[in-house]
């Protein structure tokens, strides 16, 4: 109430956000999405470090994503995104872009494949990502309920998550958007698909420095109104 000139920003992003929910809770719903991807093979990516999507081919449900990127472009055209938003829509709608190809890419987080298609197709490429990436975000949470919400604690591929160190995301290889902390556990937050994994306290989540020149500015429990730099 104290800054209106935020009220059209965040109508377009409740707009976007109950896009994306509306065929999250259908999936939800539904039972959960399988690959063919073998627990063991998946075990063997995650212990190389290499995130469960990368490389692997996907069957994306184009007739289900086509309405949502519709809409998509439509609340960000209404938004601002304007004639910019149309040509995505005209793109696909006239087949000069595979919407299937461009969500695997997405799905896949190929940017700098996804970067050239937008190039030769005259599009823009933060806009045509910014589509994609919301597009398939519920197809994204659905593949990791199926493929990781089903293993049963003690077995070799849920130990595997247990102990995934690093900082990008093990389903899909996306940075966290945020950390959350509860009972004394540091957990990451995938930006895309939403996964969530464990994170020991102490390193940095980009490049894994924990020695003792490590530092990183968090809130001061005894004056919220400051920040202080201190060791995580």
């Amino acid at each position: 109430q104290g800054r209106p000139d935020l009220g059209p920003a965040v109508s377009l992003q409740r707009a976007l956000l109950g896009h994306v929910l509306d065929l999250t809770d259908r999936y939800d719903q539904e039972p959960p999405l399988r690959l063919s991807l073998p627990p063991r093979y998946v075990t063997t990516k995650l212990a190389a470090g290499i995130p469960a999507l990368v490389n692997e081919p996907i069957p994306v449900p184009v007739d289900t994503l086509k309405p949502l990127l519709a809409e998509l472009c439509r609340s960000l055209a209404a938004g601002g995104g304007g004639e910019a938003t149309a040509r995505i829509v005209e793109a696909v709608e006239q087949q000069r872009l595979d919407l299937g190809a461009l969500l695997a890419l997405g799905l896949r987080r190929e940017q700098g494949a996804l970067r050239a298609v937008a190039t030769h197709a005259g599009l823009g490429h933060d806009l045509l990502w910014l589509v994609i990436d919301l597009a398939g975000s519920p197809f994204a949470h659905a593949l990791l309920q199926g493929l990781f919400g089903s293993q049963p604690a003690g077995s070799p591929l849920r130990g595997a998550l247990d102990v995934w160190p690093h900082g990008y995301c093990p389903l899909c290889g996306s940075w966290p958007t945020l950390v959350e902390v509860a009972d004394g556990t540091r957990r990451l937050r995938c930006s895309f698909c939403a996964a969530a994994w464990a994170r020991a306290a102490g390193s940095c989540l980009y490049c894994g420095n924990a020695s003792d020149t490590f530092r990183a500015v968090v809130p001061n429990p005894a004056r919220p109104d400051q920040i202080g730099r201190a060791h995580v």
